[in-house]
């Protein structure tokens, strides 16, 4: 098991973003996180990386509770957020030499990355010169490259065009096979396309936990009569 959430609650002054929510992901599981905006998504996200603490219950990552063993934990997850915070003026290569150092991993990491992500054309590019799909391949591979066990992808297809769009999903499927996967977007097909799993999340609660297969409906229909 490579993500298990126990009960988990957190607060914003008088909001309630997540009300006791539970659930577990394992290994090979691409997890399609689904709600209307404010419904809790990004909150739990950033909850299972550590950017924020829950107020009640427990995250365990690779087993591991996460306030327990924060930098353990840490190390066992790829995060790429809404926003994807580049350094833009830095070069592609340059950026992600810089994310191994952090990481304190070997440059090598880098030819693995770039090949996977399709970069090694733009290396050699700053990033603020680069579209917003080669942006989300820079933002996924600074994801990727300490080669993670749980991977966090918030909203990763944002703003892209459709033949990116192919090609982000692409990537994402080809890594889901070994690694357990958290993908919130707005785009309901996207998680048809993607996912085996789909999580729904309405006013801080999951309202639905299950694999695709076991959907007798559309999850377009099933996800806007459970919102009304």
């Amino acid at each position: 098991m490579s993500i298990e959430i126990n009960n988990i609650s957190k607060n914003f002054n008088e909001n309630k973003a997540l009300n006791k929510i539970s659930f577990k992901a394992f290994p090979g599981d691409i997890v399609g996180v689904l709600g209307p905006n404010g419904a809790g998504k990004s909150t739990m996200m950033k909850i299972i990386t550590g950017y924020y603490k829950q107020d009640e219950g427990d995250v365990f990552v690779c087993k591991k509770n996460t306030l327990e063993n924060e930098i353990y934990t840490k190390k066992k997850i790829g995060y790429l957020s809404e926003e994807n915070p580049l350094y833009l003026d830095m070069y592609v290569l340059e950026f992600l030499e810089f994310v191994c150092d952090i990481h304190k991993i070997e440059h090598i990491n880098c030819k693995k990355m770039m090949n996977l992500t399709e970069l090694n054309k733009v290396k050699n590019k700053k990033i603020k010169t680069l579209s917003k799909g080669f942006q989300q391949r820079v933002g996924i591979a600074q994801a990727l490259i300490h080669n993670p066990e749980v991977i966090i992808l918030d909203e990763p297809t944002s703003g892209l065009d459709p033949k990116q769009l192919i090609e982000i999903r692409e990537i994402i499927k080809n890594i889901g096979k070994e690694k357990t996967i958290l993908l919130s977007t707005h785009i309901i097909q996207e998680v048809e396309a993607m996912c085996n799993k789909v999580i729904m999340l309405n006013e801080g609660k999951i309202i639905i936990n299950k694999k695709i297969n076991d959907f007798d409906n559309k999850i377009e229909n099933v996800f806007l009569e459970l919102i009304k």
